[in-house]
């Protein structure tokens, strides 16, 4: 399993460009099951059939990742840029970023002032976004281009994947190649035997910008239960604001509300019920 989260968290693919990922859960999934297709959207979509008449359960997870939009490329070179979902504004500074050109993809770093230079600056201050560049090396709009770059150019954080230590791992784009990586062998180790019913699986698109793809799906499956797999924040470190409720290797989140949901009390209860059954963490 580490090695297929390992293999979906490198590929870039942030919301709206996420078709590399699609490409590579449908190679995997060729043959092991029994019916693929993308929507309109772009949400792929799987079905495995039991071996006889039972419930349908969707079972979902985002594929795209937050990232970057290409918006200007001023005459210096440098580029503007847009937010494709949530990353926050304070550390934004001097990370690097890897950009999808139609010539493959370039490294650049999001700029910010010398160190040497903070005692002129405002040194509490947080700059928008908007106000930030990202430097790709050149000194021209020219010469920017000249490396494939254009206005509309995806952009996600700079791949990595390390081990901090046995049991804990780094990386871009966890949320949610975690869960489409749970899902993925889900549906290579159930076999029609071994359930009633049908599982849809939904790998979808655009969560990081308003669920969008999960949305198309609600609309297009008359499910008995749906689920959706996805990473959660956890409140174990020491600053002022965690309440040490949830803890990063404490066991699996079952979610009880959200700014946009709560949760369908029984089938969060027969969660609870399996994982005590099955003596798995919670």
């Amino acid at each position: 399993m580490e090695a297929t989260l390992r293999e979906l968290s490198m590929i870039h693919g942030p919301s709206g460009f996420e078709e590399d990922v699609t490409r590579y859960i449908a190679n995997r999934l060729k043959g092991k099951v029994d019916t693929m297709e993308i929507d309109g959207i772009g949400n792929l979509i799987v079905r495995k059939k039991g071996h006889k008449e039972g419930p349908k359960i969707v079972i979902t997870a985002h594929m795209d990742e937050v990232g970057f939009i290409v918006k200007k490329i001023e005459d210096s070179g440098l580029l503007r840029f847009e937010k494709l979902g949530g990353n926050d504004d304070r550390i934004l500074l001097a990370q690097r970023v890897q950009i999808n050109t139609r010539k493959g993809f370039r490294s650049g770093v999001i700029g910010t002032i010398s160190a040497h230079m903070r005692r002129f600056d405002d040194q509490q201050k947080v700059r928008d976004y908007q106000k930030l560049y990202i430097d790709v090396g050149v000194r021209s709009k020219q010469e920017a281009m000249e490396l494939g770059i254009r206005v509309g150019d995806s952009m996600s954080w700079y791949p990595h994947f390390d081990h901090l230590s046995d049991n804990r791992l780094v990386g871009k784009a966890f949320d949610d190649r975690a869960g489409c990586t749970v899902l993925i062998h889900a549906l290579e180790e159930f076999h029609s035997d071994d359930f009633a019913g049908e599982i849809v699986g939904g790998f979808t698109v655009q969560e990081e910008v308003g669920l969008r793809g999960a949305r198309v799906i609600s609309h297009q499956y008359d499910a008995d239960v749906a689920l959706a797999l996805d990473t959660t924040a956890v409140s174990d470190t020491p600053e002022e604001v965690m309440d040490q409720s949830l803890a990063l290797g404490s066991g699996v989140g079952i979610k009880v509300l959200d700014f946009s949901l709560i949760s369908n009390k029984k089938v969060r209860e027969q969660l609870i019920h399996i994982a005590e059954e099955q003596q798995i963490p919670y």
